[in-house]
């Protein structure tokens, strides 16, 4: 096992399945929509939670 974790091949191999499969093509009538976010911050010492 390797000392660092290399996500390369595996999120490749998961694109890869996804784009077989047409997740990337939606299908559908439904009406259009769009979700407002914030971008995240940082409020105080930087901790695990804000991941």
């Amino acid at each position: 096992m390797d000392k660092t974790y290399q996500p390369q091949d595996i999120e490749q191999r998961w694109y890869q399945h996804w784009e077989r499969s047409g997740y990337f093509a939606p299908q559908g009538d439904g009406k259009p929509y769009c979700i407002m976010i914030p971008p995240p911050n940082v409020t105080g010492t930087l901790h695990m939670g804000h991941g």
